[in-house]
């Protein structure tokens, strides 16, 4: 359990938009700064704590960058090399705990809705029921212009859920809001980000994160601890003891895990009571509709590698693109974790090259800072792309001026999977079946063994060589690759299967394969170090006379995953009305999955997978059709589960290659 709850607090703290090494010291910010600690009232009365570093150089009117979070601003600071444009260019800072969470008064909603055609005007008589996180965004803009040295130009920033607040504040509609960049925003807590991909429930995420959110957060908790110097600690059911896969096995169900937590969680009730996609969903999502009028200009970031938050960037980006056409809006991804471009990620990430153009540092002051100087500053250029994507095999950023994905440059194009193993172009010509048997009791890791952390960030580049000895994950694969190959945009996936079972889940992983020998001190022309002693190698080994450390890691034959997405069988038509399957007939089951772009090249192969469990990382489809929430373990059961690969009933993948 300790380990648990120190994961947890790292999590927090790891969410902080400034978490690196520091350039400017305690010292030099308490000398060019100063800090302050107000409360701002809510056009309803409700008061936001917020936390304002503001230049002591009063020569000139400066900048806002404001962040709105849920996950505590009182010991925020700005000693960090994230934000060295920012000081060198005297920023006023603000960091401000949204309603209901930590210091703030009112009370929190996840995900809160947005509120169609509110007043903006601040008038409380007039605003009973009229408050959102729009509109407390405008009230706290509105407070900073009168009462800070500003140049009359707000920027808001955020990663994970403050990315959200971020999207929300770009629909604030306050005159002084310039320019905004939700960083991997939560979005869509049903269709893809961190509760339910296509309506199959993230388990090992989830029931990780709640407690520290829910319970410690709570502004009733925050605010008494705060008075006390004591901070009441959630106690755990004692549900872990060993590694994260044992452990879910063990609990069995989703009901048995609400059980052991009784009330103390209030999120999985509601995750219970909404199995299905409703109007409870649909309400708190905020591209469903309403981001048709966003005034500000809007850098959407995201991680083309995020466990948490992949989905959301694109959705954000392609609907505001759809709905308020006039935004000046752009688009990064990078090769990055969640939250990893502000992070200090280096030249390597575990086992795979990222490149230099990819860390930290390079993101910030190459791509975050320009954009918010331009529309703040009124310094620099306006980007000249409207998307910049980075290819995640060949290390480098594409810039796409029409936005992405460019229709005319991807094909979609079918590639499709065949009984003997095989993945090509060509339709099957005769028939066969290939099946699995799928066992509950058995499920296959979504990470290789044992599981020693909620949810593993790494698993979005493992080396899937472990999955592809499981006889329950079938694996197809092209000839060796004799010239590059190019995908830029979504994925598609339409799979003919047939069950012995009422219900199953469907993951699908697109994977490179390296060639045999690869080895990454070959592949960026570095030496290599110079050999040590026989035994176990160190976990990475410093290139001579580069700096670079490499990972002792046997690259040939590497199988990384380029994406990978579940679909839970029963929502094939439809996520609010789901249906059986009929034993032994053949159902089509599609599905997209988000976008990538990756060169695929030569003497790389492209793989596909197939398999039914992803677990802890997804619940377990008992393969009844039932409601998983609230069912017991005799509804879980093995299922035998064909892929069809005939001329008649093709299963494929349909992958947007770029001629």
């Amino acid at each position: 359990m300790k380990k648990l709850l120190f994961m947890l607090l790292c999590v927090t703290m790891s969410l902080s938009m400034f978490a690196q090494q520091p350039k400017y010291n305690q010292e030099w910010v308490k000398n060019n700064y100063t800090r302050s600690e107000v409360y701002i009232t809510m056009r309803d009365g409700v008061k936001l704590f917020t936390v304002i570093y503001e230049p002591n150089d009063k020569s000139t009117k400066h900048p806002i960058l404001m962040q709105r979070t849920c996950y505590g601003v009182s010991r925020s600071g700005i000693t960090s090399t994230s934000v060295e444009p920012y000081v060198d260019n005297k920023y006023i800072f603000v960091f401000q705990d949204v309603r209901g969470k930590n210091m703030s008064e009112g009370e929190f909603d996840d995900i809160r809705p947005f509120i169609e055609n509110k007043k903006l005007n601040k008038k409380a008589e007039k605003n009973v029921g009229q408050t959102d996180e729009a509109s407390d965004t405008y009230d706290t803009c509105e407070w900073l212009v009168k009462n800070t040295n500003n140049n009359g130009c707000i920027g808001q920033y955020g990663i994970s859920y403050p990315g959200f607040y971020t999207t929300m504040g770009g629909l604030s509609g306050h005159p002084a809001m310039k320019a905004v960049s939700p960083q991997a925003p939560v979005t869509d807590w049903y269709h893809g980000d961190d509760v339910h991909h296509n309506g199959a429930f993230m388990m090992a995420e989830m029931i990780s994160f709640q407690p520290m959110f829910e319970y410690m957060m709570n502004n009733n908790y925050v605010r008494e601890a705060a008075k006390t110097g004591k901070m009441p600690q959630f106690k755990f059911p004692t549900l872990f003891q060993n590694d994260f896969y044992s452990d879910y096995l063990k609990i069995g169900t989703y009901k048995n895990i609400t059980e052991a937590y009784g009330d103390s969680l209030e999120y999985l009730r509601t995750v219970r009571e909404h199995p299905n996609w409703d109007e409870y969903w649909e309400s708190h999502t905020v591209t469903k509709g309403h981001v048709h009028d966003v005034k500000p200009a809007v850098m959407v970031v995201g991680g083309l590698f995020d466990k948490e938050d992949c989905y959301g960037a694109f959705d954000v980006y392609k609907s505001i693109k759809e709905q308020s056409p006039a935004t000046e809006l752009y688009l990064v991804e990078g090769p990055w974790y969640h939250g990893g471009w502000a992070r200090g990620m280096g030249m390597f990430w575990n086992n795979i090259c990222i490149g230099e153009q990819a860390t930290s540092d390079w993101f910030i002051k190459n791509i975050e800072y320009p954009f918010f100087a331009y529309y703040l500053e009124g310094k620099g250029q306006k980007p000249a792309y409207e998307a910049r994507i980075y290819d995640t095999a060949k290390r480098q950023w594409n810039n796409y001026s029409q936005g992405w994905p460019e229709v005319k440059a991807a094909q979609t194009t079918p590639f499709y999977l065949h009984a003997d193993g095989k993945v090509s172009t060509s339709a099957p010509t005769k028939g066969g079946v290939v099946s699995y048997v799928s066992d509950p009791a058995n499920p296959v890791p979504y990470h290789w063994l044992p599981v020693e952390t909620s949810t593993s960030r790494d698993y979005m580049i493992d080396d899937q060589r472990y999955a592809a000895q499981r006889p329950d994950v079938l694996t197809f694969e092209t000839e060796t690759l004799t010239s590059p190959m190019k995908l830029a945009g979504e994925i598609e996936v339409e799979l003919q299967v047939d069950l012995s079972t009422t219900d199953a889940d469907f993951i699908v992983k697109v994977i490179d394969v390296y060639p045999d020998g690869f080895s990454w001190y070959k592949e960026l022309n570095i030496p290599r170090p110079a050999q040590g002693m026989p035994g176990a190698p160190a976990p990475a080994a410093q290139a001579q006379n580069t700096g670079i450390q490499v990972p002792n890691y046997t690259m040939g034959g590497y199988q990384l995953m380029v994406r990978g997405e579940v679909m839970r069988g029963k929502f094939r038509e439809s996520f609010s009305d789901p249906k059986p399957f009929e034993p032994g007939k053949t159902t089509k089951v599609k599905f997209t999955m988000p976008d990538v772009c990756h060169t695929f090249l030569p003497g790389h192969k492209l793989m596909i997978q197939v398999q039914s469990t992803w677990f802890p990382l997804v619940d377990r489809n008992p393969q009844t059709f039932c409601d998983i929430y609230t069912c017991d373990e005799s509804a879980y059961t093995k299922s035998t589960i064909g892929i069809h690969c005939e001329p008649n009933a093709a299963s494929l993948v349909k992958l947007p290659l770029v001629k």
